[in-house]
């Protein structure tokens, strides 16, 4: 068999490399807890007759408790981390990308070097610009008992969630597909739920609801723009 010069195999090589995807430089999976202010279901996720996003009210308070099920941002390892959000995501996020506040806490597990790498990948996921944002540490606690998930920051001092499944017509459950959440690429579906107890107490914001919307939801965010 006669052999190909190795220009040839250099220049398949070379083209064989522009062809291939690259890998994007951060991406994460996560599982997501999250109760907010609005009625069941959150219309933040549906766009009006002008393709605007608007909350029920003029604002929409929500927690959401945070799993990175796998996940890296260039050499480091995001699997297994939490995180929580607290904030308000205000009037005008839907029109003009601005929400009021959030504060982000980290459990006292994670290094340093995975909270330098969440910061901008939470950040990306939702694309918002916010009126204020804080970091605090807090342990999180996450538990999940047949249809009721109770979830707490700092013991359940600073926020604390405690949802119940909608049951469905089958009693396993309703599963809102085929919607976008926010920036991320991926989801496998809105898992619904209601509160029995949602609230916080954070950066000098305070709020308590009960009986509104409330979710599951595995979602992947990553880079997109990847060359």
């Amino acid at each position: 068999m006669k052999a190909l010069p190795l220009v040839v195999l250099v220049l398949a090589l070379a083209f064989s490399l522009a062809a291939a995807p690259e890998e994007p430089s951060w991406r994460m999976k996560a599982d997501y807890v999250e109760a907010c202010s609005c009625h069941l279901f959150c219309q933040c996720y549906f766009s009006d007759s002008h393709g605007h996003k608007h909350a029920e009210h003029p604002f929409c308070e929500f927690n959401m408790a945070v799993t990175v099920r796998e996940g890296y941002s260039g050499n480091v390892d995001l699997a297994n981390t939490k995180y929580w959000l607290t904030g308000d995501l205000g009037d005008k996020w839907g029109t003009e990308k601005k929400a009021k506040w959030v504060m982000v806490s980290f459990d006292p597990k994670s290094t340093q070097a995975q909270r330098d790498a969440l910061a901008p990948i939470i950040l990306k996921t939702y694309g918002l610009e916010w009126g204020e944002l804080k970091v605090q540490e807090a342990p999180i606690e996450i538990r999940q008992s047949g249809d009721i998930v109770e979830a707490k920051l700092a013991d359940g001092q600073r926020a604390y969630m405690k949802l119940q499944r909608e049951p469905g017509i089958d009693g396993k459950g309703v599963v809102l597909k085929n919607v976008k959440y926010f920036e991320a690429v991926q989801n496998d579906g809105f898992q619904m739920y209601k509160s029995i107890e949602h609230r916080a107490n954070v950066a000098g914001h305070e709020f308590s609801y009960s009986d509104r919307n409330a979710f599951l939801i595995t979602i992947v965010s990553q880079e997109t723009s990847a060359k």
